[in-house]
């Protein structure tokens, strides 16, 4: 892939993290091992990039086996527990589950750190996940601690009975203001780090309806049917406005540096659904983090 002119003359270490979404860490572990290079050289963490440059990534072989790892994790937050469920409120750069080559923290790694009894349904590294969110995506989770909780909730995200409502702030002012966008959404042909709209995808339908405009960018209300990789991410970039602070898919890097973003600006505000056991229907919100809170101020302020 090549470098964007907006990423000419950054480190070579953050200029890839901001393009393929995964953390700094991640990264420099890449680097390290030989796995990234520019305009086919192996590169140092410290190099600064060139726009048009010709950038290799090796990623890892995602099928080997991952092991969770007990970890607290700060700032990750327990909204509601019982003897099913439990919602958390995720901070960005922690993963849902272990997976190979991710060396950060986990929602599961936090959950066995601190002392919580997970169902054993799913594949023993996803034990209890019933949905996830990106490790740039910050909000609301659930995971199932019981059995029961988890086919029930498997069952209600298959048939989309769960409010899964996000906020994001995108580039430019999509027209119309309300709308919805059915698009499928498959694997990228030449980048497996991402997703892309294409013929043979699996259905995808999201809609948004506009909260406040500003000059050159929109907050947005997000409700998805579907929930595939990277949906809101994909979808606002095949509209033309992409989710700021998302350059992997399109966005202006220079208004990301602009607000102070190093993710995408894209939260889960909001989760309800049937308890499975109460069979009563819960509802839980999560207000934005500092560093979406202060973007949003600056884009207020102009």
């Amino acid at each position: 892939m090549l470098i964007p002119d907006g990423l000419d003359g950054e480190r070579l270490d953050a200029a890839v993290a901001r393009m393929l979404g995964l953390s700094r860490s991640r990264i420099a572990g890449l680097i390290d091992q030989g796995r990234v290079a520019l305009d086919g050289k192996a590169a140092q963490k410290s190099d600064r990039v060139r726009a048009h440059a010709m950038l290799e990534v090796e990623l890892e072989d995602d099928r080997a086996e991952a092991q969770v790892v007990p970890q607290t994790v700060a700032g990750l937050r327990i909204v509601h527990d019982d003897d099913d469920i439990v919602v958390i409120d995720k901070p960005v750069g922690v993963a849902a589950h272990p997976s190979v080559g991710w060396s950060g923290p986990s929602v599961l790694g936090h959950l066995a750190g601190a002392g919580f009894r997970i169902t054993t349904s799913g594949v023993p590294e996803r034990q209890g996940i019933v949905q996830r969110l990106d490790v740039g995506t910050s909000g609301l989770m659930v995971v199932a601690k019981s059995e029961h909780a988890y086919t029930m909730l498997k069952r209600a995200f298959r048939s989309r009975t769960v409010d899964k409502t996000y906020h994001t702030l995108v580039q430019g002012h999509p027209d119309p203001f309300h709308g919805t966008i059915e698009a499928p959404i498959g694997r990228h042909p030449t980048a497996d780090y991402k997703m892309a709209i294409m013929d043979g995808g699996r259905h995808s339908t999201t809609h948004y309806t506009t909260l406040e405009a500003f000059v050159g960018a929109t907050l947005l209300e997000v409700k998805l049917e579907t929930g595939r990789t990277h949906q809101i991410r994909v979808h606002m970039a095949a509209i033309k406005h992409p989710c700021v602070g998302d350059p992997m898919y399109g966005a202006n890097p220079a208004l990301a540096a602009r607000l102070g973003l190093d993710r995408q600006w894209l939260h889960a505000v909001r989760l309800g659904f049937t308890h499975p056991r109460s069979q009563e229907y819960v509802s839980f919100e999560s207000d934005y983090p500092e560093d979406l809170a202060h973007a949003l101020e600056l884009v207020r302020a102009g």
